[in-house]
């Protein structure tokens, strides 16, 4: 492994890896406290492939993931790519398609995407998460409401009455398992992509690195395989990025 690599990605002599377990898709907590799932998986293969030990630094959020990296406290992360978190961190081409959908109350008179950007709606968001990024640049005429973090979103719509949700379809699945009363729209209002990346600072043949790291694990099987082994549905890995763009002149 050449030396520059090895200290872009770990300057302390281990790789330092920004988990987000507010997202049921990348990572979650077993009942001993450890975090397992798809992120902890490419870690892992990335230690392995240079030859460093990690350590998983655990977030609850996506918004303090990304912090974590551009803090430096970290050497990588697993985030939705997003041109505001791009102007830190270069983005590998996605690993995993995920999507966003919004939830209303079952007495709603929302059916259709098109009827949630309406002045008198409010979306309740996760603050920091790709989707609260997302809609902020979209949403014109609803007011968005930011809840704590993704996991809080269902609590928050229902306890304060407001008009919509919205979130990954997986975490709106788990929180309203037992609830009755609301519904799913049809549509997603969003396709989320899963990357990795890295500080920018790391150096352009660091995000080069990484990127085919990326698209080497989505050629072997090993992103099929660790959605398959943690259960994950709904999502899909992404497909492969297209060879007749250079991956440095989008970052």
């Amino acid at each position: 492994m050449p030396t520059e690599i090895l200290k872009a990605f770990a300057p302390t002599g281990v790789l330092r890896a920004s988990l987000n377990i507010g997202n049921p898709v990348l990572a979650n907590l077993n009942a001993e406290g450890k975090p397992f799932g798809i992120s902890i998986d490419l870690a892992t293969e990335l230690g392995k492939r240079l030859g460093v030990p990690v350590e998983l630094l655990v977030n609850e959020t996506a918004g303090k993931s990304v912090a974590t990296v551009e803090s430096g406290r970290a050497d990588i992360g697993f985030f939705a790519v997003d041109p505001e978190r791009g102007k830190e961190i270069s983005f590998t081409e996605a690993y995993v398609l995920i999507e966003g959908y919004y939830l209303v109350r079952d007495d709603s008179p929302i059916t259709s995407n098109a009827q949630v950007d309406i002045p008198t709606n409010r979306i309740v968001v996760g603050k920091g998460s790709a989707y609260d990024l997302f809609l902020t640049r979209t949403i014109k005429q609803a007011q968005l409401e930011r809840a704590p973090s993704s996991q809080a979103v269902v609590s928050t719509f229902l306890q304060d009455g407001f008009e919509v949700a919205a979130g990954v379809k997986q975490q709106l699945e788990a929180d309203t398992r037992d609830v009755k009363g609301v519904r799913m729209l049809k549509e997603r209002f969003m396709v989320i992509r899963q990357a990795m990346g890295v500080p920018k600072d790391r150096g352009p043949q660091a995000a080069l690195f990484l990127r085919t790291f990326v698209e080497d694990m989505k050629a072997r099987g090993l992103v099929n395989d660790s959605m398959t082994r943690h259960g994950i549905q709904g999502a899909g890995v992404a497909p492969a990025a297209d060879p007749s763009i250079d991956p440095l002149s989008v970052q």
